[in-house]
Order: structure tokens, then sequence, then C-alpha cells
């Protein structure tokens, strides 16, 4: 059990590629198109070729975390984007740029971690990492129990309250990435975007659209 905890653990860990390879950068300076303060709690429909896809964010569960994802959201990085790893009882990721030039201008742009309020159970989604203080774009939908990675420090931020047989459907065909398997290569969809994925990998779902549908108070 405990060297089945540490192989996905160990793959979460890769989820960011060019990450893994350049030290962490926090945002730094105020720009007010990049860096947004997200609302309490907000909505996002996530339209993709299989359906729709609607998330609950919650700025309090994870407050960095929550305005990146309504910054990122509000920038349309994620239109056209693939889920390019998605895991049997495990969980879908998704989050480089369709267009290498919004990789770009956002792979550098890290965010400080969050303490940890939800577990990461069904239905929650989380930023992957690659160590400490290195969020950036890349999600994941939990698509299982998976709590385990709670004390990794993945701090769930929005909960799939519409479409979890959207993300059941899936494709999962291709497995991991390298080096456990043979999917995607996270550093290749960065520099290439669709370009690279609808050639090798043209079974992968795509995200349509993301965009806050709602606005809701505390």
């Amino acid at each position: 059990m405990i060297r089945r905890i540490g192989v996905l653990a160990t793959a979460l860990a890769l989820c960011a590629a060019a990450a893994c390879r350049r030290p962490a950068q926090q945002t730094s300076g105020s720009d007010s198109a990049l860096d947004r303060t997200a609302p309490d709690t907000f909505l996002v429909a996530i339209n993709t070729n299989k359906g729709r896809i609607v998330l609950q964010a919650i700025r309090a569960w994870s407050p960095h975390g929550a305005d990146r994802f309504y910054s990122l959201v509000n920038d349309h990085f994620y239109d056209g984007a693939k889920f390019f790893r998605v895991l049997p009882n495990f969980m879908a990721q998704f989050g480089i740029a369709a267009d290498p030039a919004m990789n770009a201008k956002w792979a550098e742009r890290k965010i400080p971690d969050d303490p940890v309020v939800r577990s990461n159970t069904r239905g929650f989604v989380s930023y992957a990492t690659s160590g400490p203080n290195t969020r950036s774009a890349q999600l994941f939908i939990n698509k299982a129990d998976n709590r385990r990675l709670d004390r990794l420090g993945f701090a769930p931020f929005a909960l799939v309250i519409d479409g979890m047989e959207v993300v059941d459907s899936l494709y999962m065909g291709y497995g991991e990435g390298p080096p456990l398997g043979n999917g995607p290569i996270q550093d290749r969809i960065a520099q290439q975007g669709n370009t690279y994925l609808n050639r090798y990998f043209p079974q992968l779902d795509s995200i349509i659209t993301a965009r806050v549908v709602r606005l809701v108070q505390q």
C-alpha cells in the first residue's frame, strides 16, 4: 500500500514538466489583467466535447488557488485545452493551454501554497504541483476518494456540482505520460500546444470554453 501511494504521488509531482526544471517563482507585483481577487464563491461552466462540467469555487477553501483559477478563466486560458492525463479510479488532469503563447504567458506565475481545508474526495478539484509553491494552471478533478493526497499538500479549491458523469466519460486510453507510461509529454504540450496533441493523441477530449457563469457572494 505504501508503494502504491508513492507511485501516485510521484505521478502527480510530474504534472508540470517545465516547472520541475526551474526553481519556483511566485507571482510578483500587481497586474490587474492577470492577478484578480475572486469572489467568495463563483461558478465556472466548462463546456467540453462530451458535455458540460460545472465547478463551484469557494475562496475560503484555498484563496490563492481560487484567485488564480478566476484569473485564468477570465483570460480564456482553458479554451481548447485537452484533458491530457485521465486515469481510471483516480483523476482527470488538464491545464496546459492549447496555444503555446498562452502557456508562456502563465508558466512562471507561480502561486503560494494554501493550507488543505477540504479533502481530495470524488468531485473535488485541486492544482497539480511539482513541489512546494509551484501551483500555476494545471488542475485535476478527483474521480475517486484520493484523501491520501491531502497530507501531500494538494488543497482543493472547487467542487464539481454538475457533470461528474462527463468527467467519468473522458477518454482514458493513453494513460500516464513518461516516465511511467506512453501518454503525452507535458513539455511538448507546453511548447507545441494542440498541434502536438492532435497529431499523436487525437482521441483526447477537449474543453471548448470555460466561463464564469454566475457569481455568488457569501
